[in-house]
Order: C-alpha cells, then structure tokens, then sequence
C-alpha cells in the first residue's frame, strides 16, 4: 500500500528527474568525460523503461475506460429494456420513436411508432411542456419536466429529460425521454380528502317577521314546522348536522361531495320553500351562505357569516357560495319585499346625526359617472349636515349629460358656491376627523373616488343596491334597503327623522325628487308604499311635478337620435332587443340611456340593451322589467 502511494508521488515527476540527471551528466562530462560514459549508457536506460512503463501504463487507461464505457452501455439498453415505470422517446414534434412494454401495455392494441404522443394523450405535447423548444438548445440536457396527466382511470405524473443527439445542429438535436409514475394511489387519496373536506353553512328566513305578522296565531307553529320539515328532507341525503339556534337561523355541516348536486339542482330548495301555503299573504324565502376552504372550521363559519350577510344585503332568497374568498351565487329570484315599519330608518338617522355631530366636516360622494339619484341623496345629505352646522361638501371629478341640466340649476340658485370640490381639493381639505358618506353605491371600485375610503377614519354608506363582493367593509354606518326604489327615497327618510327644523331649498326637493322619480320611471317599477309617502313629504314641501318633467324633456336632435336608434334595433328571441347608437351623435351615453327605456315601452320586450361608442370604449345601457 505504501509503495503504491510512494508511486504516485513520483510517477508525475519523473520526466523532470531525468532532465535532471542529464544536466548532472553534463556538468561530470565537463569535469572528467571518462567517468561520465557511465552515466550516459545509464541515462540512456533509464529512457528506454520510462517510455515502455509509460506507454503500457496509456494502454492500460485506455482498456479500463473501453471497458468501462462497454459496461455502461450494457446497464443503460437493460435500464431502458426493464425500466419498472412506462417510458417512452419521442421526437421534440412528438413523434414517438421507442418505448418499453410498460409504456406499451398503457395503450393494448394501438398503434404507437411514428405516431405523435399527443395523438393518446392530449394534454402531452413538448411544445405545450416546453413554451419555445429552442429552450431545449439553450438549456443542459437533462432538464426536468413534470406534468399530471390522466389515463384511462389512472393518474400519472410525467417525467422526463431532454437529451442532445450528435450530429444534428437545429432545434431538432434533441430527443425527449418521458417517464410515467404511477401517481393514483395518491391522486384517489386526495379526491377522496377533497369529498370529506366539510361544508359550515348557514340558513336564514328572510323575511322571518313580515311572515309571522302575515298570519294567524294558531298557523305560526305549523308554518315554522313546515320550514323545518322542508329543510330537514333536503338535508337529508348529506348525512350532515342541521342545528336551528335562533328563530329564523339554522347551522349545518356537510361534507363537500355533497356541494357539486347542490349545486347541479340550483339549490332547490329555495323554490320548495316557496311552495309552502299554510295562509301566508307572503312567500316564504331563505338565504344560505356556504364557507369551505378558508382554513379552520371556526374560518369556515366566519366565512358562512360572512356569506349569509352578503346575501341578505343582496335580497335574499340566494346563495352564496364564499370557496376560500371567492364567493358564486345562485338563486336571487324573488322580488324584494317592502318593509312597512320605518324603525330602522329613524335609529339610522339618529344614528347618523350622532356621527355628523361628532365630526370635524362631512363630505359626500357617489359612484363614478353619477347620475340623479347619486346626486340627489348627496344633496339630501348636504343639507342634512347643514342642519347641523357642519361644513359640508360633494366631491364631483366630472360632469355628464345625465346630471347637466340639474347642475345648471344648482349653479343659478344661492349658496352652493363651494359646494362641489374636485379630487384633489377633497384631499387637501380631508383631515382625520372628516365624516365621508358615501351614497347611491356600496361597491369600493365604483366610488368617485376610491382612495379617500382609505383615509377616512369613519364611513357612512347609505344605498338602495343589492351588495357585491367588493363592497365596502368596516363602515361605521351601513343603511342598505334593497326593496327601496332609490337612494333619494331613503334619504328622504332619514330628513324626516333628523330634526324638525330642516329647511329643503327648492332646488333641494327638486332633485330629490327627480331622483325618485328617474329610478321608478315615473312610480312604474320598484315603487311601494313608502316611496309614495317619501314623494308627498317632498310635495309637501314645495315640489313641482311639471317643473321636474322639463327636466328629462328632449331636444328635437336627441328626439330624432332616439328614434333613429328604437328603429333599428334588432328583436331576439325571449323578448331582448338590441341596438347601436350612430357615431355622430352628441351624448351618445345619454341616448342609449333614454332609448332603452324606450325599447322597454314596446309591447313584448322584457330586455334592452343599447351599445354605444365612447373615445375607445364600448358602453351598454341595459334595461329590463
């Protein structure tokens, strides 16, 4: 062993010893030559076994790697004749050009060679595994590549590498290997963890107290037995919990695999409940909020909470889904019913002075591209905050045709010199005590201004929408009543329960009531009671019907435009027209606006929808009964 390591230290070295001993040779020669010829004829042997050892030692190396390169050769065919998994080499266009007989017994009685691989697998393509195949010439061979695939009834992850074929200099100098792992025993054990994953939900009678109110005290407990038998037998077949822990509130469990023929069935049981008769003058209604996949159980049912208060803002009588923040919603049918008792109107508007009493300043928006009820509930608001010696403001970035003709009769009347302020100015003037009520929207992105939400320290949202997902959360005060027929009938509302001594100014009543008037074509749609009682407070004060009819009165161009666009609208099936406002006209928004109210008048349409051309971008006006 030690002269094995003594070898090594020298071998390397001995070309320079012998360089050596012939200058030493050469330095004796100089001193005696006859004592050097000695060393020469040693020298010259010394040589002669150098270059023997040397040359056997090269021949040697040379065997040892031929072998050597022999055997990986042998290890390699057998490694890919009795690979355990299915493997297969294809083209970089996919043509298959060898597999083993795993591979082969994938696909019994098919024809595989000069075949291409996505011709048995669609989802397999090296072009769709590699975006740009000269990424194969620019990367190392060798690179990895993992996809899932589905076979027959069997998951597969797919593996390979790409490998550099000699004496080709393209794109095409590669060859792809692909390996299959059998991945089912895995993949069945993740559907079936996804199948039990449970479902916290969450049930509520809309309309728990209107109902009870409609009936006989002896048809109460029959009516409640019924809701609960009907839930009961659509439950039934989930094997999940069902618990009522309130009145009109019910939690249950399910577990997931149920959800999908829920959801297959749109959630019947929103129109079973409805058939329920027991003498009730109002349908019964439920409102569901589902939450799975927001982690813990106590998640899921904040975010089932969080469901049924999305759905019971939008209606009710709906579902609402919310699959890890993601909400779907089904049902949503029934018309809104509404609420005779004004209670909460008078708590919001005590509630409401609390807040302007409180602030430093209150600043008022709607949505973007407001129209009159947006205006309107803001000027309803402004005097409100008037009333209470506060400075108030309206932020208004831009001005359309919708509101132009109330604007200039705003600017002709006295006192509103500031009351409108641009974006920046509002933000300038914002400070952290100002109170920012937001009204006709409850949708952040849909604000005039969405970035003062972010600094306001509190929020009032009053609304007459259904709520969406983006809806604006963590608001000190939230009045949203969908069955009203306008933003401006609740306001006018919380006027009435606000203080005695305010005073509306003619232009004041004026939009307030064109903005009710604007939302329920003239009390046709969505008009109760109480907007009629909203409308006489504000006739009550001085109001002048006629003088709001000129208001939305038609120039003999936008008249002609009108006609011209009611003319050539095309009729579809079910009841839906269709029309395309000219290039040319003056307020194209305006004008398909007015003419799909137009097209709704026409016997046998229950949808329009009017397209028209704004700079680069393409507005649809949608109406329907």
């Amino acid at each position: 062993m030690s002269n094995k390591k003594y070898s090594r230290v020298f071998i390397p070295w001995t070309g320079f010893y012998l360089w050596i001993i012939f200058i030493l040779l050469l330095l004796i020669t100089w001193l005696d030559y006859r004592v050097a010829i000695s060393g020469y004829l040693l020298f010259v042997v010394l040589v002669i076994y150098n270059f023997r050892t040397n040359r056997r030692r090269q021949n040697d190396i040379v065997k040892y790697i031929e072998n050597l390169t022999f055997n990986i050769d042998l290890a390699s065919k057998d490694t890919l004749l009795n690979f355990p998994m299915p493997l297969v080499v294809v083209e970089i266009d996919g043509t298959i050009i060898w597999y083993n007989q795993k591979f082969r017994k994938m696909f019994k009685g098919k024809q595989l060679l000069e075949n291409t691989i996505s011709s048995f697998i669609e989802d397999l393509n090296p072009h769709n595994i590699l975006n740009n195949p000269q990424d194969a010439v620019n990367s190392r061979s060798g690179q990895s590549i993992l996809k899932e695939i589905k076979i027959n009834e069997s998951y597969y992850k797919v593996m390979g590498n790409f490998i550099k074929v000699q004496g080709r200099t393209d794109v095409t100098d590669y060859i792809l290997l692909l390996y299959f792992w059998d991945d089912t025993g895995f993949a069945e054990l993740k559907a079936k963890h996804e199948e039990e994953k449970l479902v916290t939900g969450i049930i509520v009678i809309d309309n728990y107290d209107e109902l009870m109110q409609s009936m006989e005290d002896t048809g109460r407990p029959q009516m409640l037995a019924e809701i609960d038998k009907k839930i009961v037998q659509w439950m039934g077949f989930t094997g999940g919990i069902l618990k009522k822990f309130e009145r009109d509130r019910y939690l249950f469990l399910f577990q997931n695999k149920y959800l999908e023929p829920m959801k297959e069935k749109k959630f019947e049981i929103l129109d079973a409940i409805k058939e329920i008769n027991l003498g009730n003058k109002i349908p019964v209604t439920l409102s569901i909020g589902l939450g799975i996949n927001n982690g813990t159980l106590l998640q899921n049912l904040a975010a089932a909470s969080a469901s049924i208060d999305l759905a019971l803002g939008r209606g009710g009588d709906q579902v609402v889904v919310n699959n890890n923040n993601n909400f779907s919603f089904y049902g949503g049918r029934t018309r809104e019913i509404e609420k005779r008792t004004r209670v909460k109107a008078r708590v919001i508007a005590h509630a409401l002075r609390e807040l302007i009493d409180q602030c430093s300043q209150v600043m008022i928006m709607g949505h973007n591209t407001p129209d009159i009820d947006s205006l309107g509930s803001a000027m309803g608001i402004y005097r409100i905050a008037r009333s209470r010696n506060k400075d108030a403001f309206i932020i208004l970035s831009q001005v359309n045709p919708t509101i132009e003709s109330i604007l200039q009769r705003i600017e002709r009347s006295q006192g509103y010199g500031s009351l409108f302020l641009g974006k920046s100015e509002a933000v300038n003037r914002f400070d952290e005590k100002t109170l920012l009520v937001v009204v006709d929207t409850n949708s952040t992105k849909h604000t005039e201004y969405p970035e003062l939400l972010e600094r306001a320290n509190q929020v009032a949202v009053i609304d007459h929408h259904r709520k969406g997902t983006d809806f604006i959360r963590d608001a000190t005060l939230v009045y949203q009543e969908i069955y009203a027929s306008s933003t401006c009938e609740l306001v006018t509302e919380i006027i009435q329960y606000m203080d005695d001594n305010i005073k509306l100014t003619p232009v004041e009543t004026e939009v307030l009531y064109a903005g009710i008037v604007m939302d329920t074509k003239w009390f046709a749609f969505k008009t109760g009671v109480r907007t009629f009682e909203a409308a006489s407070f504000l006739k009550k004060h001085g109001v002048d019907p006629l003088s709001i009819k000129q208001l939305f009165q038609n120039d003999l161009s936008m008249f002609l435009n009108i006609s011209e666009i009611v003319k050539n609208a095309e009729i579809l099936e079910n009841g839906i027209a269709i029309s395309i406002c000219p290039s040319n006209i003056k307020n194209p928004l305006l004008a398909a606006a007015k003419s799909a109210d137009e097209l709704l008048n026409l016997s046998g349409i229950m949808a329009a929808f009017v397209l028209c051309r704004v700079n680069d971008t393409v507005s649809i006006s949608g109406r329907s009964l």
